[in-house]
């Protein structure tokens, strides 16, 4: 099992290696390809932030290109959301994406649950907040395709 994951990071690498070569601007480490990576397990919003930004720093070792990172829902709280921006903005992402999305999801309930608006909202001014290099991007990310276009309008 440990080879079949250790073969699947490399042939990651290599992807974002050769992607400059093919004429791709930018790369994307996922939540579902980090899990991968980490547990071998698809992505059930298990994998910490140590563990993510571990990869990240791997990837961004060896990629020609800038790297958007998906850090889910900021691994918490608006205080989790700071630390995962200094974490990954020294892991040396280029930008990544922090999404409205109740994570971990409650036992039996849809991982499309939605934290509030302010919530989300605050969370944002936290990773602007905790960003050191003004160039690196804070990509918010929502989950509002199940409500009304009402809803989802306040939320963009």
């Amino acid at each position: 099992m440990i080879s079949v994951i250790t073969l699947r990071l490399h042939l990651i690498r290599c992807r974002l290696v050769f992607a400059a070569d093919l004429g791709f601007e930018v790369g994307i480490l996922g939540g579902s390809v980090a899990s991968l990576q980490v547990l071998a397990a698809p992505d059930f919003a298990l994998i910490t932030l140590s563990e993510f930004t571990e990869q990240a720093t791997r990837i961004g070792r060896v990629a020609r290109l800038p790297i958007i990172a998906d850090a889910d829902h900021g691994y918490g709280n608006a205080l989790n959301v700071m630390r995962t921006i200094v974490e990954l903005e020294r892991a040396g992402v280029a930008a990544l994406t922090i999404e409205d999305t109740l994570l971990p999801a409650k036992y039996g309930h849809k991982s499309t649950d939605l934290i509030p608006v302010e919530e989300a909202v605050g969370k944002l001014k936290a990773a602007l907040e905790a960003r050191i290099d003004p160039i690196m991007s804070i990509i918010a990310r929502t989950n509002a395709g199940q409500l009304t276009i009402e809803e989802t309008i306040v939320r963009v």
